[in-house]
């Protein structure tokens, strides 16, 4: 098994259009998603929800979204709309990546969205183990799910995690030297 370090710097998106036609057995999900609940939260306001989408849902959820994209965008791109339409189904899952604030507001918003980023961080690390590779989305479109499933009046969607098997690869992503974005100050 790789190292926790190898493991984070290996860490890379993975779009739908690179996943193996595979669906993700959902007790990997549910590894996944535990995996999420143990991100920190201020004072434990917990405030991710997911809506995991499987099977027939994810061509329900592609519909949708390229039909409220077209419904919003008077000069739309038929690519676009196509491709909106089809990535869901190339997932093996899809989370809709929920906002649920603090209904006494206890800490400010953006730390809530810290905390929700986090989780899919730990989701993120997570694939690696089962050969999956996952990419997160955040399209305009995503304040339309509602009209899709059922949220709460505190809940807002952020994002899509789309999640799928893909072939190994070895890639590491050229990140910018660590040295140039550290000041240290020790006295």
């Amino acid at each position: 098994m790789s190292s926790v370090n190898d493991i984070i710097r290996k860490r890379r998106s993975v779009y739908p259009a690179q996943y193996l036609d595979k669906e993700i057995p959902r007790e990997i999900i549910e590894e996944l998603l535990e995996n999420a609940n143990h991100a920190p939260t201020h004072k434990l306001t917990e405030p991710w929800r997911f809506k995991v989408f499987m099977g027939e849902s994810k061509a329900r959820l592609g519909e949708f979204l390229s039909s409220k994209y077209v419904e919003v965008t008077p000069d739309f791109v038929e690519a676009k709309r196509d491709k909106i339409k089809a990535n869901p189904t190339k997932a093996g899952a899809l989370l809709a990546i929920i906002l649920h604030r603090d209904p006494k507001e206890r800490v400010p918003e953006w730390e809530e969205v810290a905390s929700v980023a986090c989780a899919i961080q730990n989701i993120w690390i997570g694939l690696d183990q089962y050969g999956l590779g996952g990419y997160w989305s955040s399209p305009g479109l995503c304040q339309y799910l509602n009209e899709h499933v059922s949220m709460e009046p505190n809940e807002t969607c952020i994002g899509f995690f789309y999640m799928g098997y893909c072939e190994p690869s070895d890639r590491m992503i050229k990140k910018g030297a660590i040295s140039d974005k550290i000041e240290w100050i020790e006295s």
